[in-house]
């Protein structure tokens, strides 16, 4: 029996194990530790996204503390976009009664560079969640690596 309980069906593949490690950081998250620390949070949206073959735009819903709530994988593109519905953030924000976001999307490229779409996405989201006061804490693009909005100055 193994000590974590973290059983695979089928084939252990990359995907399994990366899939396997982001819960075990949520589950450290859901416990009290908070997303404030950009290295932690690039960590678990790597494992969360890195795998995806096409672009994938996700949303950390935290409360006010900055503690998970929940992760949800919202759009879904092609091999190098994503349309992004404000609409549609503030809703599932509204749903799960979030205090602050952090949004995250994956670059199939693998050059994790934000794109000028990229910049006015998240300045839009932003604006439209100021509206009812629910904060935007970050927005991360995993490639390779992983780059943070909050680190560059972007937000």
């Amino acid at each position: 029996m193994h000590e974590n309980n973290y059983y695979f069906d089928g084939p252990v593949t990359a995907d399994k194990v990366l899939d396997a490690a982001a819960e075990i950081l949520a589950t450290r998250a859901l416990r009290g530790e908070q997303y404030c620390n950009p290295e932690a949070t690039k960590t678990y949206l790597s494992c969360k996204l890195k795998h995806h073959e096409r672009e994938v735009f996700a949303v950390m819903f935290l409360d006010n503390q900055h503690r998970l709530i929940a992760f949800e994988e919202l759009f879904f593109g092609t091999i190098d976009s994503a349309s992004v519905y404000p609409r549609e953030v503030l809703k599932a924000a509204l749903k799960v009664n979030a205090a602050a976001l952090i949004f995250a999307h994956n670059h199939p490229s693998g050059d994790a560079t934000p794109s000028q779409a990229d910049k006015q996405i998240t300045q839009r989201l932003k604006e439209a969640l100021a509206l009812v006061d629910i904060r935007v804490l970050d927005h991360i693009v995993v490639g390779d690596s992983a780059i943070s909005f909050a680190e560059r100055g972007l937000l």
